[in-house]
């Protein structure tokens, strides 16, 4: 299971700007990928072969440009319940205010490591002035300019040296995981509940600290899974239920955990922002999906027309991404409970599976014979052969071809539908990758 640090402090001391300068290195490789734009306040950090996920508490506030000190105070205090180490950013050209004392008082009561980041020190002559940021007893500021990135390597440094190297038992053996995941009252418990039921083998229960994902294994209608369930959603946050973000937060450790995420909607609210939210880290990590449309039962005149422009809703909102089972179901009446396991298995079958490669071309290369890539600049790209790479995380297929650079985004995912079309690959990502033969 990954580390997850936090960034806090009071507005307007560049905490986006930090968390873009970090996340810097895997975005700009990932936001390429249409769609993974949506949520900007989550991301990777990959720094001497350690990764982790880096958030940004602020961008998750409701009104983050009025300096409530409640509001502020929720975010610190998420932060504090959620991450593994926190960032406190202050800004060394304002120097020390009210705001960052109190957030300050927060930090010296945690037990967690707290790292104070002295931005804004877009020169030497001004790292001087970051001594009076002792003051906050949190230790040594680290003065680092996230505009033009001066010291941000010295102090990811620093974050990782405090990573422990905690080992989280990973579940022996190769079942599939499954997350639920969804915002507040979406029905998530009741979906769990609904798997547990009565007839319930539980075998084992698999945790490593508290504050990673539990597995907690089952075998149930003869299917054998994982359930992942992150320790920190068993007891109720002491931050209220109105956060609604705090559930995002939340969510991110469950779906690093886990190898299929059932991403929960409340049928009697729609899609919401938060959903969107929860499917683009979902897809960040390359996660397989299965959308669960819950509360059906509440839903008035249950006919196919209503569920057809139910699913192009929900489609249409995820789009590019639209190959994923999606399932009406009511975890209160169990209603389809055990078509929703049966899905996650059959999507994680889907990231295993293999395509020969003499079937492969033989099917796709007539194809790109009639639409091939556009040319670019009077020069023709011809894509020669085709092969799946094995012992990928997921799918991933390789085009030969002459000219790799010139193809385009739109033109992969063209391919990438054209090979949905002829095998099932519903609910898991696939990867699309040019290389010169």
């Amino acid at each position: 299971m990954g580390n997850v640090v936090a960034i806090v402090g009071r507005p307007n001391v560049g905490k986006s700007t930090l968390f873009n300068r970090l996340t810097q290195t895997r975005q700009a490789i990932v936001d390429k990928e249409a769609g993974t734009t949506r949520d900007r306040h989550y991301g990777k950090v990959e720094w001497c072969g350690k990764e982790f996920s880096l958030i940004d508490t602020g961008g998750w506030v409701v009104n983050s440009e009025d300096v409530f000190e409640e509001e502020i105070n929720k975010q610190v205090q998420i932060a504090v319940d959620e991450a593994d180490i926190i960032l406190f950013a202050v800004d060394i050209m304002n120097g020390l205010t009210d705001l960052d004392d109190a957030v300050a008082k927060i930090m010296r009561r945690t037990k967690k490591p707290v790292i104070v980041v002295a931005n804004k020190a877009d020169n030497y002559e001004s790292h001087s002035l970051g001594a009076e940021f002792y003051r906050l007893g949190l230790g040594d500021p680290f003065c680092v300019s996230a505009m033009n990135g001066s010291c941000t390597g010295d102090l990811l440094d620093k974050v990782i040296s405090l990573f422990a190297d905690r080992q989280t038992e990973e579940p022996e053996e190769e079942l599939p995981r499954i997350a639920v995941v969804g915002r507040p009252n979406a029905g998530k418990s009741s979906l769990i509940n609904a798997f547990i039921g009565e007839e319930r083998h539980i075998v084992t229960e698999i945790a490593g600290t508290t504050r990673d994902s539990i597995y907690t294994k089952y075998n149930k209608f003869g299917l054998n899974f994982y359930l992942v369930d992150t320790a920190g959603i068993r007891k109720k946050g002491k931050v209220e239920e109105d956060l609604e973000y705090y559930s995002v937060i939340r969510s991110i450790r469950a779906i690093e955990g886990a190898d299929v995420c059932v991403l929960m909607i409340d049928a009697t609210r729609g899609i919401e922002s938060q959903d969107l939210n929860i499917f683009s880290i979902i897809q960040k990590n390359r996660k397989g999906l299965v959308v669960c449309v819950n509360k059906w039962d509440l839903v008035d005149g249950k006919n196919q027309q209503v569920i057809n422009s139910y699913t192009n809703a929900i489609r249409e909102r995820m789009a590019p991404f639209t190959d994923f089972p999606i399932l009406f179901i009511s975890a209160l009446t169990k209603q389809r409970i055990y078509k929703v396991l049966e899905t996650c298995k059959a999507v994680y079958d889907n990231r295993k599976k293999r395509i020969p490669t003499a079937r492969l071309n033989e099917t796709m290369l007539p194809i790109i014979e009639n639409t091939p890539p556009p040319a670019w600049k009077g020069k023709y790209i011809k894509i020669k052969y085709i092969t799946q790479l094995t012992d990928t995380y997921i799918p991933a297929f390789v085009f030969f071809c002459n000219l790799p650079q010139w193809i385009k985004e739109p033109y992969k995912r063209f391919l990438e539908n054209k090979i949905r079309e002829n095998w099932d690959f519903s609910g898991t990502p696939v990867n699309i990758l040019m290389k010169e033969k």
